[in-house]
C-alpha cells in the first residue's frame, strides 16, 4: 500500500511565507513527475504567481497540488480557490500590463504562457477559481478534476479517490474513512489500494474486494463508478454516504448507494446502470460537501475545466468540520432512461 503520509497537497495561502512553501512543494512534485528543468521552472513560476495573486487580490485563499500521473499523463496541476471580490473583466486581466493593484500586471499572463492547460472562473463578490497544468507530454489531456482536503486541524485526509483506465474504460472510486485523522486515512487508503488491485471492472466485484480488504480497518463509505464510453453508460455501486450525481440531461440524476460501512458486516451491494449525457458530468463527493449545491446557480460553469467545477463546488459546499473530497469527470454519451 502506498504511504498515506505524503507531501502535503492542500495549502492555505494566508501569509507571505506560504508562497515559497508552495513553490518548493510544486517544484519537488514536478521533478517526481519527470518534468525537465524548463518545465519545472514553469511550475515554480505558476506557483509563485498564483500564491502572490491570492494574497494581493483576494486576501488569501487555498492552493491544491495534484500529480497528474495519479490519473492521467505525467505533469502537475495547480488549482487555486479564493472567496475574494472576484474579477470583473477576466479577459482584460489576462492581458500583460493590466493590473488592479498597482503592480506590473504580468501575473495572469505569465501563468497562461507557462501552462499547457489553463482555465479560470470568476464571479463578482464570490471569488475566483484558477487551474494551471504543466505536463511532460504535449498531448496530455485530463478530463478529470478533483479537490481533496483534510479537516481543519488534521494533517492527513480521511477521504481518498482514484481512477483506473483500460481501453477507453474508466473506473472511479471515492472513499471516506470512518471518522477523521490517521485511522480514517488508513481506511480510505486501503480502499483505494484494493480498488487498484482488482482485476475486475465491475463496480460490485470491486466493491466486494474493497469490503474484504477493509475488515482490519475502521471501515469506510465507498462508491465506485465504471464509465463505459462505448456503451454510453455508467455502472455504479456504493455503500455509505458518498454522493454520485450525473449532470447533463434535463435534470440531475442522483445515483443510488445503500446504507452501510465497507469493512463491517456484509453490506448490501447492488449495481445500478445509468445513461451518460452528451456531453455530461459525473460528480462524486464525500459528505465533507453538503448535497444542496446546484451547478445552474453558476453561469456557464458546467462547460468549464472539471478542476474548475470541482473547485467551485468545494468552495460553495464544503463543511469545514469534515474532510472533503470532490471529483468531477467529463463524459460523452446518450440520453436514454436509467436501468438497473
Amino acid at each position: 500500500m502506498e504511504s498515506i503520509i505524503a507531501v502535503r497537497r492542500a495549502y492555505p495561502i494566508d501569509e507571505v511565507s506560504r508562497v515559497a512553501e508552495v513553490r518548493r512543494a510544486a517544484s519537488m512534485l514536478a521533478q517526481d513527475e519527470g518534468l525537465d528543468e524548463t518545465q519545472t521552472g514553469k511550475v515554480a513560476l505558476v506557483a509563485t504567481e498564483v500564491c502572490t495573486n491570492l494574497l494581493k487580490h483576494a486576501q488569501g485563499g487555498e492552493v491544491f497540488l495534484s500529480r497528474l500521473s495519479d490519473y492521467s499523463g505525467a505533469g502537475l496541476e495547480i488549482l487555486a480557490v479564493d472567496r475574494g471580490p472576484g474579477i470583473i473583466d477576466v479577459e482584460r486581466c489576462l492581458t500583460d500590463g493590466y493590473s488592479s493593484a498597482a503592480t506590473p500586471g504580468t501575473g495572469l499572463g505569465a501563468i497562461v504562457r507557462a501552462s499547457q492547460e489553463f482555465d479560470i472562473y470568476s464571479e463578482h463578490n464570490k471569488g475566483t477559481v484558477l487551474v494551471s497544468r504543466v505536463c511532460r507530454d504535449a498531448n496530455t489531456r485530463t478530463g478529470i478534476g478533483a479537490v481533496l482536503r483534510p479537516m481543519t486541524g488534521e494533517d492527513v485526509a480521511g477521504d481518498a479517490w482514484a481512477v483506473r483506465k483500460r481501453d477507453g474504460e474508466l473506473a472511479l472510486v471515492v472513499a471516506d474513512g470512518l471518522g477523521h485523522g490517521l485511522m480514517a486515512a488508513r481506511a480510505a487508503a486501503e480502499a483505494v489500494a484494493a480498488f487498484r488491485r482488482s482485476d475486475d471492472f465491475s463496480p460490485v466485484a470491486m466493491l466486494q474486494q474493497v469490503h474484504a480488504s477493509l475488515r482490519t480497518t475502521r471501515g469506510a463509505a465507498v462508491a465506485i463508478a465504471y464509465i463505459d464510453q462505448v456503451a454510453s453508460e455508467v455502472h455504479y455501486a456504493g455503500v455509505g454516504n458518498i454522493s454520485g450525481v450525473l449532470i447533463g440531461g434535463v435534470k440531475p440524476v442522483f445515483m443510488i448507494s445503500h446504507n452501510g460501512t465497507a469493512g463491517y458486516h456484509s453490506p448490501r451491494v447492488q449495481e445500478f446502470v445509468y445513461p451518460l449525457a452528451d456531453p455530461g458530468l459525473i460528480v462524486m463527493h464525500s459528505d465533507g460537501l453538503h448535497t444542496g449545491w446546484n451547478l445552474d446557480q453558476f453561469a456557464g460553469l458546467r462547460w468549464r475545466d472539471p478542476a474548475i467545477i470541482a473547485g467551485v463546488l468545494y468552495r460553495e459546499a464544503t463543511r469545514n468540520r469534515d474532510d472533503a473530497c470532490v471529483v468531477v469527470v467529463k463524459t460523452r454519451g446518450s440520453r436514454e432512461t436509467a436501468r438497473r
